[in-house]
């Protein structure tokens, strides 16, 4: 009998929307209709592979040297690490927009290294790489860090969507 090779399954995480998206209150007006919450990266890298069978994550992120400690122990639970350059805001803010570094991998560098991508954010900028994943056949899920603050554009990704606010009691920070 033939073994079955198992698949490759990439997830391709947007480092600041994941963060941002879980960590942030939403208000509309006066009322908060989203708590933000602290996200455990270690919970967050198992739970990639117990429930979507993850083999590589790589988490897309601003580099900022005062953050080494923080790259380490992210490594150490298992990520890839792709670093952005970052450049300061009109606020004196770093900022490292990742987008084009996760369409560019997951798209063509790392294109033929896996079978099926999990796309973690629920930023519309991605859209176009929803389209070529699904359109190839290799789109497994897109998890979103805050349903309130999805994109419209997802919405025709119904069948792909997940929200981290379900598994939340498994993945906060205590």
């Amino acid at each position: 009998m033939k073994k079955q090779k198992r698949q490759k399954i990439f997830a391709f995480i947007d480092s600041q929307n994941l963060n941002l998206g879980t960590s942030k209150d939403i208000r509309k007006g006066k009322k908060i209709i989203y708590r933000g919450w602290k996200l455990d990266y270690k919970k967050f890298r198992r739970y990639l592979f117990d429930k979507f069978r993850v083999t590589k994550a790589f988490l897309f992120i601003g580099y900022i040297k005062q953050n080494e400690k923080l790259y380490r122990r992210l490594k150490l639970f298992g990520y890839d690490l792709i670093f952005k350059p970052t450049v300061k805001d009109n606020q004196g803010k770093p900022k490292g927009n990742v987008d084009a570094e996760i369409v560019l991998h997951a798209a063509a560098i790392q294109f033929p290294n896996y079978h099926k991508a999990v796309i973690v954010s629920g930023d519309g900028d991605f859209y176009c790489l929803h389209e070529y994943l699904q359109r190839n056949k290799k789109l497994l899920r897109i998890i979103i860090p805050n349903r309130k603050s999805e994109s419209s554009l997802l919405n025709r990704f119904q069948q792909y969507k997940v929200f981290l606010i379900r598994d939340k009691d498994k993945l906060e920070r205590k």
